[in-house]
């Protein structure tokens, strides 16, 4: 999936399917017919195909509704430009209704049943290019009957390397919202959404599918969109602000984190301390048992070492109130003293992120964690908590409704979101298609991420970014946020080849880019 907007310094707004709807009506009661928005939207597939392919034979799968009426632009378009185009409609074209029968009269064409045979290898041409703009987003049903038959053929056929599909909006049987395939979904080369993308978009399986996005302005006023209180967005530079440097600043006004270091897998407490350090953090301390100070003491000049046995406890650690953010977790070790840790570490009122062993040992334990956080042994303000679990993790402290974080078997934007409501806290849900949740409801989709990133370490890192974001002051959220997308731009900097310890490392050229462009 590729679309320049991506990368771009505004927001970008995903809209569900029910926001999108509402979009069009508000744009329809600004004066914009649905006529004009359904014209300049096949408009838009039509050209974006022109730019991409010479003329060769398409064939335009009609669907039921409005999406079906956007094929009819397509065809009646691209046939006018002198493309070979035959149509297949869903239903009765006689039974379609508005917008759709207003562009099903401007046809001049012949239009035949959906027949599923037209796409076998002996019935069509071995360049055909087919439109699918048989549902769009708004499926919220399996395929069936002559559709799921017709998008498996599809498949084949895109699989094969005979056809290349086009999709007007969404792949038919992608769920706009959650990504997830209803049926069947065939592989596109191209998909063009409009006015914002969905959630289902960015959300895997689905944007394995897109194939390159495009989203077209079609008419509807930007003004539409502040009255629909859009809640999720693209997880991009345009979302969050990094921490600024002064001219005048020293070190400590770039925050102090604290990594609590375990004594026997002591490498992803250093590679968390690394991404602090590399992500701006002014300080960074790892605290440890004496057992291990000698090992820390000598991986990091940069960083300081601190003895729970010789220097001093927790508490004497909590009494400094420099030290500003801690991070549990990355190999610590798992038991019952790590989640009581935590629980004293997230009643300091410090910024507190909690990853791996942490969250594993939590287990059972989430209400304790919230009553931590915001209960009256708390600090006078709810402390700014991060919590990066993994699926599997999450189903540890979330999973089940009996935990409040929902059906385990929901798509990922759903189950982390109710995650952030159930804990109180900001939740990023680890992933290919990494999400970042807020209590409030907020919501960001991380795409950036490559392959190369599946590696040991790599989270570990990922959760010392946010920490030393946390450390310089960045809101939970936004801290989360920035610290996946750099995350992400990191491993794709480094490419094929990458080991955990390379991401630190890749921050700089990272930064500049951002400090450069944005």
């Amino acid at each position: 999936m590729t679309d320049t907007r991506f990368s771009g310094k505004n927001p970008v707004h995903l809209l569900d399917v029910a926001r999108m709807g509402a979009a069009d009506q508000a744009a329809m009661a600004a004066g914009v017919s649905g006529p004009t928005l359904m014209a300049a939207a096949g408009w838009a597939v039509a050209r974006e195909i022109r730019a991409r392919w010479q003329r060769r034979p398409v064939l335009v799968l009609r669907g039921p509704g409005n999406n079906g009426g956007d094929g009819y632009v397509v065809a009646r378009l691209l046939a006018k430009k002198g493309w070979s185009v035959r149509l297949m409609g869903l239903g009765d074209p006689e039974r379609l209704t508005g917008d759709a029968a207003v562009m099903r009269d401007l046809w001049r064409g012949p239009e035949e049943p959906l027949d599923p045979s037209a796409l076998d290898s002996i019935r069509c041409p071995p360049d055909l290019l087919v439109i699918d703009a048989l549902f769009g987003a708004g499926l919220a049903r399996s395929l069936e009957g002559a559709a799921l038959e017709v998008i498996t053929r599809l498949t084949r056929g895109v699989e094969e390397g005979r056809l290349t599909c086009v999709a007007v909006d969404m792949p038919s049987g992608l769920h706009g919202n959650t990504g997830q395939v209803l049926g069947a979904a065939a592989p596109c080369a191209l998909t063009v959404t409009f006015f914002c993308p969905k959630p289902g978009h960015l959300l895997l399986p689905g944007r394995t599918l897109l194939g390159e996005l495009v989203v077209a302005d079609i008419g509807i006023p930007e003004s539409v969109l502040a009255p629909l209180a859009p809640d999720c967005a693209a997880n991009t530079p345009g979302l969050w602000r990094l921490p600024q440097l002064r001219v005048a600043g020293h070190k400590y006004q770039r925050g102090h984190a604290v990594v609590m270091g375990g004594a026997r897998m002591t490498g992803a407490a250093r590679l968390a301390a690394r991404g602090a350090r590399r992500v701006g953090a002014g300080l960074l301390t790892i605290a440890c048992a004496e057992e291990a100070f000698a090992l820390y003491a000598g991986d990091q000049p940069g960083a300081m070492v601190w003895s729970l046995d010789r220097d001093g406890d927790v508490e004497t650690l909590l009494a400094d109130r420099r030290k500003s953010t801690y991070l549990l977790g990355p190999g610590y070790g798992r038991g019952s003293e790590t989640a009581d840790l935590a629980l004293t570490l997230a009643r300091s009122g410090r910024g507190l992120v909690l990853d791996a062993d942490a969250l594993s040992s939590l287990s059972g334990r989430l209400g304790e964690l919230r009553e931590a956080l915001t209960g009256p042994q708390a600090g006078p303000q709810a402390a700014p908590c991060v919590v990066t679990p993994h699926d599997g993790e999450w189903a540890s402290l979330f999973g089940g409704t009996e935990a409040g974080g929902g059906d385990p078997s929901a798509d990922r934007l759903t189950r982390a979101r109710a995650a952030a409501r159930a804990g109180g806290m900001v939740v990023l849900l680890k992933g290919a298609d990494t999400v970042i949740a807020a209590p409030d409801g907020r919501a960001a989709i991380t795409a950036n991420a490559p392959p190369d990133l599946a590696t040991a370490g790599s989270g570990d890192v990922l959760a010392g970014m946010v920490t030393g974001l946390l450390a310089q002051g960045m809101p939970a959220f936004e801290a989360a946020c920035a610290g996946a997308w750099l995350h992400g731009a990191a491993g794709q900097n480094v490419g094929p080849g990458l080991i955990a310890e390379d991401l630190p490392e890749a921050l700089p050229k990272v930064l500049q880019a951002l400090d450069t462009t944005g």
